[in-house]
């Protein structure tokens, strides 16, 4: 399926997977509409199903392949000869900061895809995301500098410590903005907010701060 998509022209493949985020970001899996889709794309919908057998299908594809894209885009950027896990830690804010900037539609639909509720999607979803999480983490955490640490740390469970507060404060943003039932949300405060976690837990772990 996805081989055959991908062997389209750019330019049709582009106008294909912007109108899918636009639909399913702004209405959900369940009431995004196909036709709408085939409409805003240009194309019929004989042709959408013949490189995606269902709207399932085509959402999957479309979750995956711009967490791909999120991915290789944040690790190109992320300096990792920079081997403190804190400034790692800000940078990532950072780089999260501009990449949302740089392509606000892809987050609004990855945002509306951490609060799915369909049954359908919603398993699925919330396996690639931790298969995500979990590889994501590893190369974050790669290589870094243990030295810093006090001697009394256990480096392993500091380490867990960082990404579970990481995490945690990532979900409980998700939350909020799901409360407000909204893909934009205030993420501007809630990086600055991280940052005093950040510097808490570098003064918890660090021998000299």
């Amino acid at each position: 399926m996805s081989s055959k998509f991908l062997s389209l022209n750019p330019e049709k493949q582009e106008r294909i997977l912007n109108a899918a985020l636009k639909e399913f970001a702004l209405k959900g899996y369940e009431n995004a509409s196909t036709n709408e889709i085939v409409k805003t794309a240009g194309i019929s919908k004989g042709l959408l199903f013949h490189y995606f057998n269902n709207k399932k299908e085509l959402y999957q594809f479309l979750y995956n392949h711009f967490a791909d894209v999120m991915v290789e885009e944040f690790f190109n950027e992320l300096d990792l000869s920079e081997r403190d896990i804190f400034e790692r830690m800000k940078t990532l804010m950072i780089l999260k900061n501009k990449l949302m900037a740089r392509h606000p539609e892809v987050f609004d639909f990855m945002v509306a895809a951490s609060m799915e509720t369909a049954e359908e999607v919603k398993e699925i979803l919330n396996n690639t995301n931790t298969e995500l999480i979990q590889a994501s983490y590893s190369r974050l955490f790669e290589n870094i500098d243990i030295t810093r640490f006090r001697d009394e740390v256990d480096i392993q469970r500091a380490i867990n410590i960082i990404m579970w507060t990481l995490q945690g404060f990532s979900n409980q943003e998700l939350e909020k903005a799901k409360k407000l039932n909204k893909a934009h949300h205030d993420f501007d405060e809630a990086f600055k907010e991280v940052e005093v976690y950040i510097e808490m837990m570098k003064k918890a772990f660090y021998k000299n701060v």
